[in-house]
């Protein structure tokens, strides 16, 4: 390398600058940076124009462990989340990096540690006026900070201790030495060892200078510094403390001021005064955190109780909410009539094994071969398809049961946006990739007996790979939906964006409701632990009524003060009225509120009023369920995910259940499933090529056939669709009313077909 001769670094007090070479990747190789060492931090820079600006990344020395590789190459690593592999230009200068490395992890170590023990010197709620506590705290402190240096002379002398051995054995190499070839090369080392030397000896000189000025000028002042923060701290608190009792006094008074007034009001407002003012009111938005609270009648709230909740009297008789409602089969369901057993799902499945995953040894044997090739193993994957994963969306379908209870369209809205919610719920800790399925693949799960319904899959394109799902419930509903995936990769992270629409239709309202799925994001995709976050936009309509309920997934931020994961949604009417208010987060829970009253409040930061909604207490709509006892052993699945893969009888052969690979990935064999999911893509392109090689043979068999295809290509979405050349097993693909959209719906006949046992028109995939 050509590159110019680069000055030693210089060290300046505690903070040590200089270029090193730092491996990039395997294109560029080594490339010259700027490091910087201060602090027990060591950040490094492309230039030194951009230290006041943009650093490319920096290792804590305190956990990090300090390696030498030869004479110019050093290794520095905080465990594996960071890894630096450093080049000097000659051994003086690594022995000069390393030195003052080995210096500044040891002076971190200590202040890391003195850090932890902080807690115990100085209680929080020591008094201000203990001055003999404090003068004795700064003593320790003080102490405390010359024994720092005074370890740092320590550490000094053993390096010393240690080149000079060094020294002393090459001088006596030098000895024994005739005069040779080799000669000259000892001579260099002993030179190279001498100034070595005399480099830890300058290091030792710096270290008991600055003992001298900290110990003679810093150390009292730091002290009072310190002991004045705390005191403004104490003073902060009982500042807010009469805040918060002036506050309640105040709000008592306003209460008991609008009593009279609250009570004459309730005779003239009809309907509404059962959920208005001898209610508690709550602010539904946190842009908006003033609130407005009336007292409430303990016996009126009692008596209208079951309204405030919002729903129905009718439907709650014993003023019992829907949530209390224990919720059962249909009567008039055949099933119900039935006696027979519900079948005994499994609890649990084989351990994760814990097999090591060497990413180069994957890379480098994709070299050279086409992206759409590359077999990636199963030790990224969990050992369940995309299909039963689409199914785990009905892990909540008690919240589908409930909304077909509702007489209110509003009410159902709510239970329909906590379903699409919910969803997500059961991705927090998943960050294994779910298996792609095969062209034609299917998934059923009935659960008629057990929960009222009958869900079916089938993955109905290939490239772009799209799913088909429907699910029909005898508790009047039906779900159905198509969804694609699109992808891309960011460097650090992984965007996954499903296309598609959902939809929910009611059978006693003929609500028919329809929303997208928001973005998934996996972070840390090529170093540190994987995460998952949703962010993104929902909005559910009603496309019999017109309402609407539009859902904000708010993005993980490390500077926000917000819940993490929050999601907050307003349902709306026709023409703009919010109704409800829900809040709450997608791994957790959602609640709602109804809204009284809403005005414009204050500007928010970007200028925009914002609309303070005035609410009712709210209430639980939706509570995640806890995970079965050792989940962490077992992909973190829920005790739904548990089942999906369990074997049945009399499935259809596409099933996911029979898929091999699948199967030998749960059972804990991976090496037999790679070899096997390596077999079934590669019998799946066959058939591909197979399926393209007569579509060919057809379109120039006829001009008049060929014409037609070029027509229906116009279409963006018929195109993408049918790039397979396939046509679906259980569903057709048409026109939806609702949305105009070209989708797969379910045309029947597979239940008939399970009934029967007649799978003769399956596909062979496996």
């Amino acid at each position: 390398m050509s590159e110019p001769k680069t000055p030693p670094p210089t060290p300046a007090g505690d903070t040590y600058k200089g270029w090193v070479f730092k491996w990039t990747n395997y294109i560029k190789g080594y490339q010259r940076r700027w490091f910087v060492l201060s602090n027990g931090l060591l950040s490094y820079y492309r230039t030194q124009a951009e230290m006041g600006h943009t650093c490319r990344g920096t290792i804590n020395l305190a956990t990090a462990t300090i390696t030498v590789d030869d004479a110019c190459n050093f290794v520095i690593s905080n465990g594996g989340a960071q890894t630096y592999h450093l080049k000097a230009s000659c051994e003086v200068e690594r022995q000069r990096w390393i030195t003052a490395l080995e210096l500044a992890k040891a002076k971190a170590a200590r202040m890391q540690a003195e850090s932890d023990d902080s807690g115990d010197d100085f209680p929080p709620n020591s008094p201000r006026g203990q001055v003999g506590g404090a003068q004795s705290l700064e003593v320790q402190s003080t102490l405390r900070t010359l024994g720092s240096k005074v370890d740092d002379l320590s550490t000094c002398n053993d390096l010393i201790s240690k080149h000079g051995s060094a020294l002393q054995r090459s001088l006596s190499e030098l000895d024994s030495l005739r005069l040779t070839g080799e000669a000259g090369d000892k001579i260099r080392q002993v030179m190279e060892r001498a100034t070595l030397f005399r480099i830890t000896s300058n290091a030792m000189i710096n270290a008991c200078r600055d003992f001298l000025a900290l110990a003679q000028a810093h150390s009292k002042r730091w002290q009072k510094a310190l002991q004045a923060e705390r005191d403004q701290r104490v003073r902060l608190e009982e500042t807010l403390e009469q805040l918060a009792k002036q506050h309640n006094h105040l709000e008592r008074a306003f209460k008991s001021n609008n009593t009279a007034d609250s009570k004459g009001s309730d005779t003239a407002k009809g309907e509404g005064s059962d959920e208005d003012d001898d209610n508690e009111f709550f602010d539904a938005m946190e842009e908006a955190p003033e609130f407005i609270t009336v007292p409430a009648d303990p016996q009126f709230h009692k008596r209208s109780s079951s309204n405030v909740s919002g729903f129905s009297s009718e439907f709650c008789p014993d003023d019992q909410s829907l949530d209390e409602q224990q919720l059962t089969i249909n009567p008039e369901s055949p099933q119900s009539q039935e006696l027979e057993p519900v079948r005994k799902r499994r609890t649990q499945i084989p351990d994760k094994p814990n097999y090591s995953l060497n990413l180069w040894s994957i890379m480098k044997n994709c070299i050279g071969k086409e992206l759409s090739k590359i077999p990636m193993p199963v030790n990224f994957n969990e050992p369940i398809s995309m299909l039963q994963r689409l199914s785990e969306d009905l892990e909540y379908y008690e919240l589908l049961d409930k909304a077909a209870k509702c007489q209110s369209s509003l009410e159902q809205l709510c239970y329909v946006a906590a379903f699409s919610v919910s969803s997500y719920s059961t991705t927090v800790h998943r960050t294994g990739k779910p298996f792609n399925p095969l062209l034609g693949e299917t998934y059923e799960l009935d659960r008629r007996r057990e929960s009222g319904y009958r869900s079916l899959c089938e993955q109905v394109s290939h490239h772009p790979p799209a799913a088909a799902h429907h699910v029909f419930s005898d508790r009047g509903w039906i779900l159905r939906q198509e969804i694609a995936v699109s992808s891309k990769f960011r460097g650090k992270y992984l965007s996954i964006m499903p296309l598609g629409t959902i939809h929910a239709i009611f059978e006693k309202s003929n609500n028919h409701y329809t929303w997208k799925k928001v973005t998934t994001t996996v972070h840390n995709i090529i170093v540190g632990k994987l995460w998952i976050d949703q962010s993104g936009d929902i909005d559910v309509v009603n496309h019999e009524t017109g309402d609407r309920c539009h859902l904000k997934f708010a993005p993980y931020s490390y500077f926000s003060r917000d819940v993490a994961r929050k999601v907050t949604g307003v349902v709306m009417d026709k023409d703009g009225k919010a109704h409800y208010v829900l809040s709450g987060t997608w791994d957790e829970k959602m609640e709602f509120s109804r809204v009284m009253q809403s005005s414009k409040g204050e500007n928010g930061t970007e200028g925009k009023q914002k609309t303070v909604y005035q609410t009712l207490k709210a209430k639980e709509l939706w509570r995640k369920n806890p995970l079965p006892e050792g989940a962490e052993t077992m992909y973190f699945f829920t005790d739904l995910a548990l089942t999906l893969n369990e074997p049945e009888e009399g499935v259809a052969p596409t099933d996911s259940r029979r898929r091999p690979d699948q199967r030998l990935m749960e059972e804990g064999q991976w090496d037999e499933a790679n070899a096997e999911k390596q077999k079934l893509e590669e019998k799946q392109r066959i058939v591909r090529r197979e399926r393209e090689r007569e579509a060919a043979n057809q379109r120039t068999a006829s001009e008049s056939e060929e014409a037609v295809n070029e027509d229906s290509f116009t279409d963006p979405s018929l195109k993408s669709t049918h790039q397979d050349n396939y046509t679906a097993q259980w569903f057709k693909r048409c026109e939806d009313p609702a949305t105009g959209e070209f989708t797969h719906i379910y045309k029947g006949g597979y239940w008939e077909a399970k009934e029967k046992g007649s799978w003769e028109s399956c596909p062979e995939i496996y």
